[in-house]
């Protein structure tokens, strides 16, 4: 009997789900953005009452961060599958979440106005 060495985190399972369910959500908003674009009138009018409702922005907002966990899913499962020395697959995570941090504070200043 050969003994099979498991390495990695385990992520496979949750990743696949937090892929799917990210991917949902931003063709959710998508959706509906593309709806109201359909019958809003046109110009900064139309923008500018749209994100007047706060619904609106905290929805928006929950889509950028399904965004950045999309991202930042996808983007670790390169880091780990192609970069092989630990301290540059270490630093490439970390630049890549400082990144997707940054990211999200730009989203919330743009979305709310901040």
């Amino acid at each position: 009997m050969v003994n099979r060495i498991v390495v990695g985190a385990h992520y496979g399972l949750r990743d696949w789900l937090a892929q799917r369910v990210t991917a949902v959500v931003m063709l959710a908003y998508t959706l509906a953005l593309v709806l109201f674009l359909l019958v809003m009138p046109s110009g900064f009018a139309g923008w500018k009452a749209l994100f007047a409702c706060t619904w609106v922005r905290l929805l928006t907002q929950v889509t950028v961060l399904a965004l950045l966990l999309h991202a930042w899913v996808g983007v670790r499962d390169i880091w780990m599958d192609y970069v092989k020395p630990v301290g540059v697959r270490l630093t490439l995570h970390v630049l890549t979440i400082l990144w997707l941090v940054s990211c999200f504070i730009y989203s919330v200043k743009v979305v709310w106005g901040l």
